[in-house]
């Protein structure tokens, strides 16, 4: 049986023995499934499934973090006199290839204040972005390649077993 499937179902059966259900709750027992599959992890023989969690785990806290500092560095442009912004369209070479892949690098682009995905070139090798804060080209383009764009394909292109 698929472990990610196991782990809902034991989030579900969570859920249905303690009676409330809330979003919270499940999260709950989704944790607790999780927790429990850890621990007989050696039962399931190898599976990615624990790497892949903590990966999806590291990327929510990092791009948390990332999203936190973008919104003081536009909060701050915002209420100061003075506009320290350098705005430029920015041409990022892809690693990602696959339209699901570009897909999602442009929605946490684009979901970050101060960025904006703009267009992808015709042969899916290039993404066009907006950067409020482009003091030094290279230095954008290499942080998103690699922080945002390395950590989410780690996580989109680990195999399944």
């Amino acid at each position: 049986m698929n472990i990610f499937l196991a782990n809902i179902l034991l989030a579900l059966l969570w859920v249905s023995l303690s009676g409330i259900f809330s979003p919270a709750n499940l999260l709950l027992g989704y944790l607790i499934g999780y927790l429990a599959l850890f621990i007989s992890r050696r039962a399931f023989g190898p599976t990615n499934y624990f790497v892949v969690v903590e990966r999806l785990v590291r990327f929510a806290l990092f791009f948390a973090w990332e999203l936190f500092l973008a919104n003081l560095r536009v909060a701050y442009e915002v209420l100061t006199p003075r506009h320290n912004m350098q705005p430029r369209v920015i041409a990022l070479p892809l690693q990602a290839r696959t339209d699901f892949e570009i897909s999602a690098l442009a929605i946490f682009i684009s979901l970050t204040p101060g960025t904006l995905s703009l267009d992808v070139s015709a042969d899916k090798r290039v993404l066009y972005i907006h950067a409020m804060f482009a003091e030094d080209e290279e230095k954008v383009r290499k942080d998103i390649q690699n922080n945002l764009e390395a950590r989410l394909l780690a996580i989109l292109r680990q195999p399944p077993t």
